[in-house]
């Protein structure tokens, strides 16, 4: 076993406060609104995500879902 830690009330240095970059709790819970739809999708691609959702134990249609919501994020920012 390691030994015990003994806390003492010495000053500790230089202390640097960073910024809170966890999201709150409401940033957390917001559900974005989806909308369905059909689509057409090569068979290749289909299977490429459900082997790499499979990996990673998450659902296909998410993988693909977050693709596409990346993707338009970075173009947004581009185009905007």
């Amino acid at each position: 076993m390691s030994r015990k830690i003994v806390y003492t009330d010495e000053p500790i240095g230089k202390v640097e406060v960073v910024a809170d970059t966890l999201p709150s709790p409401e940033a957390l819970a917001f559900k974005e609104e989806s909308v369905k739809v059909t689509i057409a999708l090569s068979r290749s691609s289909v299977d490429f995500f459900k082997r790499e959702a499979k990996k990673h134990g998450a659902p296909y249609q998410k993988m693909i879902r977050r693709l596409l919501d990346e993707y338009t994020r970075a173009n947004q920012v581009k185009a905007g």
